[in-house]
């Protein structure tokens, strides 16, 4: 008989938080990050803390695989569910300042630190632990599309930044914020080689090179390891 290669799953579980209550934790914690490889506006990590299966919002699954819209019909139905969250913001001038694996781990200090109960263990997205002491921390590759923490917090960091940055769209329009969310658009390219950088942009990165009449605005990149690479 002809074998049949199973769908992926598409929709996260309690898995991993079912192994880790087996290992003592009782508040667990889902981390995820937006705005990494954006040229402009800040990186915002958010924690989030959900509640039981039963009240999972239909349709929770990775952030990128959803609208716009529907991430916010989503995010509008994590509560009362998801019982605690919070956000941490590092902004483009400190981004520069001490570079992108460093704000990250600022801005989820900030995010856990918001929390109202401090978690025994947290989820963090990815492979990478930016996060470090003295949190308890368990990488999740793909965590946005299987844990259910993580999606939660996925959802709700990709809306609160793409509102913000659509309130900076209103005082920078042109560069597609409200659209691109700061990433590099064929939009917010084009204005940015036109018009230069705003007050929002991250005046450290390459993309400065490669525009002639603005290359000289760009600052001295943080010292070897204070970057992600991007790619």
């Amino acid at each position: 008989m002809p074998t049949t290669t199973p769908e992926p799953r598409t929709a996260p579980t309690f898995e991993l938080e079912e192994e880790l209550r087996r290992g003592g934790a009782r508040v667990i914690a889902g981390v995820d990050e937006v705005g990494r490889g954006a040229w402009a506006g800040p990186v915002l990590v958010c924690a989030a803390v959900s509640g039981p299966a039963d009240g999972v919002p239909a349709g929770l699954t990775d952030s990128k695989k959803l609208t716009p819209a529907r991430r916010r019909e989503i995010a509008g139905l994590t509560g009362p569910w998801v019982t605690d969250h919070a956000f941490g913001w590092s902004a483009p001038a400190e981004i520069d300042e001490v570079g992108m694996t460093e704000a990250l781990r600022r801005a989820a200090h900030r995010a856990l630190g918001g929390l109202g109960t401090r978690p025994d263990a947290v989820v963090l997205d990815g492979h990478h632990d930016f996060i470090g002491s003295p949190w308890k921390v368990r990488t999740q590759i793909k965590g946005d599309l299987t844990c259910v923490n993580v999606a939660a917090a996925a959802v709700l960091a990709k809306v609160a930044r793409d509102a913000h940055m659509a309130e900076l769209a209103e005082d920078h329009p042109g560069f597609g914020f409200e659209r691109g969310a700061g990433y590099p658009s064929p939009t917010h390219r084009a204005t940015l080689a036109e018009e230069g950088p705003t007050p929002h942009h991250r005046m450290t990165w390459a993309y400065l090179d490669a525009l002639p009449k603005w290359r000289h605005l760009r600052r001295e990149r943080p010292a070897p390891g204070g970057q992600i690479p991007l790619l």
